[in-house]
Order: structure tokens, then sequence, then C-alpha cells
């Protein structure tokens, strides 16, 4: 839908299903945060950007948590935690970034889960609660992925969901301290309504 225009930003939302709930970060689960991914370092690290000394300071967590609102308010980015429903554990994150506006009606998804939390079905569960809200309650048209050739798991999430490879982007983000080609996907609403039964294809 156009016209929401720069200023659209829903109240935040609690979206849950029967694995999962997902809401935004608060100051409050750094140490849920900070436990998660300092003993996930290892899984996590192959992909995405150099943690650096201070990446589980609750200092950065506090300048990532009111970025994060920050950039809520002004229609730019979403994230998300995500909170396994049988015990209220926090799992993992998942983020829309790179909102645009416009002709466009875009934003690209990231995510990750805990070391222990992965391959349960709790991401597939995640994207079934977050990509309804990117097209709905954000009123997006296309969202888009990407990531590394060797992430098999994630390649085979997205397929689930309905994304379409679209090309490879060279040297496209610096990942673990290395500029790194990005396999890139994505999925528009059409997609998105068929992979889950609810339409036909477009012919």
């Amino acid at each position: 839908m156009f016209g929401k225009g720069p200023h659209f930003s829903p109240p935040p939302p609690l979206l849950r299903n029967a694995r999962v709930y997902l809401r935004p970060p608060q100051f409050g689960d750094f140490r849920q945060w900070a436990r998660l991914r300092g003993e996930s370092q290892a899984f996590l690290e192959p992909w995405e950007p150099s943690w650096g000394e201070e990446a589980l300071s609750r200092a950065t967590y506090r300048d990532r948590t009111t970025r994060m609102a920050r950039d809520w308010r002004a229609d730019v980015a979403y994230s998300f935690h995500i909170f396994e429903r049988t015990n209220d554990r926090l799992v993992g994150g998942v983020n829309l970034n790179s909102v645009r506006r416009g002709v466009a009606q875009a934003a690209s998804i990231g995510y990750w889960l805990g070391q222990q939390y992965a391959r349960q079905g709790l991401m597939s569960a995640t994207l079934a609660l977050a990509l309804p809200f990117a097209f709905h309650d954000l009123h997006l048209h296309r969202v888009e992925a990407a990531c590394l050739g060797g992430n098999d798991a994630s390649r085979t999430l997205l397929h689930k969901f309905g994304f379409q490879p679209i090309g490879i982007a060279h040297s496209c983000l610096k990942i673990n301290g290395f500029w790194q080609d990005h396999m890139l996907f994505d999925l528009i609403l059409e997609n998105l309504l068929v992979s889950r039964g609810m339409a036909e294809p477009v012919k």
C-alpha cells in the first residue's frame, strides 16, 4: 500500500504462534541475550560481522536496543527477539532492515538462533510470524534476503517460504572479517500467498 510515508510505524506488537513469540528487544533482556550470544559465539561468528571486544557488553546492548527503538519509530527497521513459548527463553532474533517506501515498498530480512536451538523448526515458526507482519502490518510488497553460499540451512528455509534466487552479490558484506559473496533471494506478496496455499500461482 503506497502513501504510508516515512513516518508510518505500527505500534510494537506481540506476535505469537504455538512455538514462539516475537517482541521488540527490551533493556531487561540483556542477561539472556548476552548469555545466549556468548554460548553461541563460535556457531554464529562465521555468518556475522566481526563481533569486537565489546560485543557482549551491557553498553553495547543498550546502544543496540536504543537504536532499534529509534529505527522502529522512523520506519526504517523493525527488530524482534524470538522467545520459545514453552519456557519464555530467548532463542534468537529476526530483523526487517532497510525499509524502503515510495514505489519500492521493500525491506531486507535477517535472523539468527542460538546454537542449542538450531534445526528444531523454531526459525520456520518465526518466519511464519515475521513475514505476515512485513506484508500485512508494514504493507510491504517485497522482502529480500542474502546468505552465504555454504549456509544450506538458510537456503532451505528461504525456499520453504517461497523466496526465489535472484543472483549473487559479489563481495557483498564483510562477514567474520572478510568481504564475501552472498546469494540473493526475494519474496513478493503473491508468492508468499502461493507458498502458504492461499492463492493460485500467477500465470
